[in-house]
């Protein structure tokens, strides 16, 4: 558990210099800009995947675009030791000199450094949208990463990028073999996951298992090498490393995991492990970057999943559905065929033309609510279908830092009735625009935030602004003809509320994977295959989806207290600068950029 003290003073005052809004604070100090450029250099060298996601695998950094991550036991080793040595050189700085941004800089930086040492005292896990129990499971796991990684990612224009691809993939057979050495050194400390969730696993395994001809990382490098106009070595050399390397890695991954679902129980939380309430405490506090104890964020998630359920229900009266409950009249909705995306590969385009004619809509009034607006492309796909049964629903990727490559929001179609139309608006513009992918873009296109703080992300300041920009979307008035994806725009943040309520049943409480899954299903109408895919999504992550509906509130609160303190001197697109303009940073000490924003504008 990070000490509450501890954390307030090392993050105190962390936008307070002569209370200035964050964008005209200016950072000066050349010792800490100095030591924040090492940190991220660092940070890419020992996780090439990063250089190669933010296009940076070029220039000096080309020799990383042939690397992997090192997920090894060396590997993570290693990473300990970068962070305790980049804590000790940070500290080493006297903060109580710096000002403006290098303190804010300091801060944020400073507050990562201590939650992953806290995270990496633990001699478990692994990770996939936040830290996990689990090296390997439907959603943790190199076996489902690093494919379309490949695949997407890595960028192949020479023979050069294709001989960098042929290294990783031979990477990727290490990496598989890291990982199974990992997973058997968690099941001796007693870590195993739940039997449904070794299901999943298996069967994205078993998929994962092609030969070499219709494997994604095979045919990939072929089709992409031959369009350059590079010949078919490629393809040939690359299903030889994949059959002599990956596929044996593969093989060695699946019979170990077998073995573990004759044994495996069906309980769903991190409590039965011997280190685990120690594990979700501090898994909540990182992602949510809050101090919220877990009775805490169930009572939240109760008090506020009641108040949404109100409004959807004065709202469902006036379309007629009066009958049942809350969540009966919303499965009603589920049911009617005008709301149905056909299940077909047609469909799913015709789902996905959705999307973005919706997006089409929302770009246009974009500019009445905010002062800038990113200069990054994006794009909506469907999820992989080999990996479509075990992600999550819906979510989105950053572009590259140089725009190389755009932004992408992924969909998971796995079943069309799971997305009908009322469901989806609201989503894409928490996954698009004004969501993730606009503060993703503002963050990176800012030149006034060092690369790190670019590269730095909190779940509870990300989701939370996502969730935001759903409520922002309505406010815009993109629901006005459109009543019934107002409805499904209140139902999600139920559904963000019912999500605290579930994460810390599963994980504190000692809620079945049964129970949780009915909550969805019976207080909001949720799709049970959507509502299985999430329980079992929290049962993997614990503590990320809580993440949500903490950094929302965290947003609406602030705005709240600046509605009511500036009054007529209260302007939306001011807010929204104050709140994006500083970079990524933790709930706690968002709340002290807005108070600090909140005095300068009353003192102007």
């Amino acid at each position: 558990m990070l000490n509450r003290r501890a954390m307030l003073l090392a993050t105190g005052a962390a936008a307070a210099a002569a209370g200035l809004a964050p964008r005209a604070l200016a950072a000066g100090d050349p010792g800490l800009a100095s030591l924040l450029d090492q940190f991220f250099q660092e940070g890419l060298a020992l996780r090439p995947e990063s250089a190669t996601q933010l296009g940076l695998d070029k220039g000096a950094n080309a020799g990383l675009k042939a690397k992997l991550n090192d997920g090894s036991t060396a590997g993570r080793a290693a990473a300990r030791a970068q962070t305790n040595d980049q804590l000790r050189r940070l500290q080493a700085i006297d903060r109580a000199r710096l000002s403006g941004a290098d303190r804010l800089n300091y801060d944020v930086i400073a507050y990562t450094r201590k939650s992953q040492a806290t995270l990496q005292r633990f001699e478990f896990g692994g990770s996939a949208f936040g830290p996990s129990t689990y090296v390997i499971s439907q959603l943790t796991g190199v076996y489902q990463s690093v494919p379309d990684f490949l695949d997407t990612k890595h960028t192949i224009a020479t023979a050069e990028d294709a001989d960098a691809y042929l290294s990783r993939l031979g990477a990727f057979g290490d990496q598989l073999n890291a990982d199974t050495d990992r997973q058997r050194h968690d099941v001796r400390l007693g870590i195993v996951p739940p039997d449904f969730m070794l299901d999943l696993t298996l069967d994205q395994l078993t998929k994962a298992r092609a030969p070499a001809d219709k494997a994604l990382v095979v045919t990939s490098i072929a089709r992409r090498a031959a369009e350059k106009g590079l010949g078919d070595r490629y393809g040939k050399d690359a299903a030889k490393i994949y059959n002599d390397k990956v596929l044996p890695a593969l093989e060695r991954q699946l019979a170990e995991t077998k073995k573990l679902r004759a044994g495996a129980v069906h309980d769903a939380g991190v409590w039965r492990f011997k280190e685990g309430p120690a594990f979700y405490e501090a898994a909540l506090h990182s992602t949510t970057t809050t101090q919220l104890s877990p009775e805490e964020v169930h009572k939240i998630g109760l008090d506020q999943g009641r108040e949404i359920s109100s409004r959807i229900d004065g709202l469902l009266k006036a379309q007629g559905l009066t009958q049942g409950s809350v969540g009966e009249r919303i499965k009603h909705l589920y049911a009617d065929p005008k709301q149905l995306f056909p299940n077909t590969d047609a469909g799913k385009v015709e789902a996905i033309a959705y999307c973005n004619r919706r997006l089409d809509e929302i770009r246009p009034r974009l500019p009445t609510v905010f002062n800038r607006l990113p200069p990054y492309k994006f794009e909506v796909r469907r999820v992989p279908v080999q990996t479509e049964a075990g992600a999550a629903s819906a979510f989105s990727q950053g572009a590259a830092l140089d725009g190389s490559r755009p932004g992408i929001v992924y969909f998971n179609l796995h079943d069309s009735a799971e997305w009908p139309k009322f469901c989806l608006s609201t989503t894409i513009f928490h996954e698009g625009l004004p969501g993730h992918q606009l503060e993703g873009g503002l963050a990176l296109s800012n030149a006034d935030l060092p690369l790190i703080r670019k590269n730095t992300s909190f779940s509870g300041y990300g989701e939370g602004w996502a969730l935001y920009s759903e409520q922002l979307a309505d406010e815009i008035g993109m629901y006005d003809d459109d009543p019934l994806g107002r409805i499904g725009y209140l139902k999600f943040q139920l559904f963000r509320a019912n999500r605290l309520v579930v994460d810390t049943g599963i994980h504190h409480m000692r809620w079945s994977r049964e129970q949780a899954i009915a909550r969805f299903v019976e207080n909001e109408g949720e799709a049970p295959g959507f509502a299985a895919r999430e329980v079992e999504r929290y049962c993997a992550t614990p503590g990320q989806a809580c993440s949500y509906k903490l950094g929302h509130t965290t947003i609406v609160n602030l705005r709240t207290r600046a509605k009511a303190a500036l009054g007529a001197k209260f302007e939306i697109k001011d807010f929204h600068e104050a709140v994006l303009s500083g970079g990524r940073v933790p709930l706690d000490i968002l709340d002290q950029i807005g108070d600090a924003w909140i005095a300068s504008r009353k003192a102007a």
